[in-house]
């Protein structure tokens, strides 16, 4: 449950404000409904605030700041770690289709289950829909998955900045969140594709989240053939 309008010891704002920023966040779930989204299940007015009710999702946050989990997931096989990007992509590109622009969105959102494998992405709440321009400054987020046009006042906010998110995302779990070759474990194509995506200057990313998946899967499908074919190369030497 998320609840809105109750004192806080460390928040910002009003408790108005926080009531009107999570009433806001009900049509996102209810928009964004997807199979790797936690489920809404009511929102309602209650006890002088405003509640959304989830269904429970089982699983542990991959963030940096739950130490045990984040090792635990980063200690993961890669191919594990694979198809927990797949997901966080086609979340993505399911987000673009409804046309809808992620924001706040990090390491932090993404839940996974070690007994069924399963991702679940949560806390969409400041998400936009589109068009969207940059009314902040420096917006809701993470500094590391966060693009540059995030932090420039009046800047439009859009899929190719979500591009920047994705790459910045899939350093955090194929380059321990750095983003240099010596840090990086799935080979020199897939280092471009990502690469690409985290440019400063927005026109030199992939233009869409589709064009970033097309180019990241072909260039995993090439990695592949390459291990097939030195596994082939020692079969045939030990024979």
């Amino acid at each position: 449950m998320k609840f809105a309008g109750a004192p806080t010891d460390r928040g910002t704002g009003t408790a108005r404000e926080a009531v009107e920023r999570l009433r806001q966040a009900w049509p996102v779930y209810r928009d964004l409904r997807h199979g790797n989204l936690i489920e809404l299940l009511e929102a309602e007015e209650i006890g002088g605030g405003f509640a959304l009710v989830f269904r429970w999702a089982p699983g542990d946050c991959m963030g940096r700041m739950y130490q045990a989990a984040h090792r635990r997931f980063m200690a993961l096989p890669a191919e594990n770690r694979l198809q927990v990007f797949g997901d966080i992509l086609g979340f993505l590109e399911h987000t673009a289709s409804r046309g809808y622009v992620a924001i706040d969105f990090y390491d932090g959102s993404i839940l996974y289950d070690f007994d069924k494998g399963k991702t679940t992405v949560c806390d969409i709440d400041f998400f936009r829909r589109q068009p969207c321009v940059n009314d902040m400054g420096r917006m809701w987020g993470s500094s590391r998955f966060q693009a540059p046009e995030e932090y420039r006042l009046g800047a439009a906010i859009d899929e190719v900045t979500n591009v920047y998110t994705a790459g910045a995302l899939a350093f955090a779990l194929f380059g321990g969140y750095g983003r240099t070759p010596e840090s990086w474990e799935l080979g020199e194509g897939l280092f471009a594709v990502a690469a690409k995506a985290v440019e400063a200057d927005r026109s030199l990313r992939q233009h869409s989240i589709r064009q970033f998946r097309e180019e990241w899967d072909s260039a995993l499908l090439e990695k592949q053939k390459g291990e097939d074919t030195n596994e082939d190369k020692m079969r045939i030497g030990l024979q």
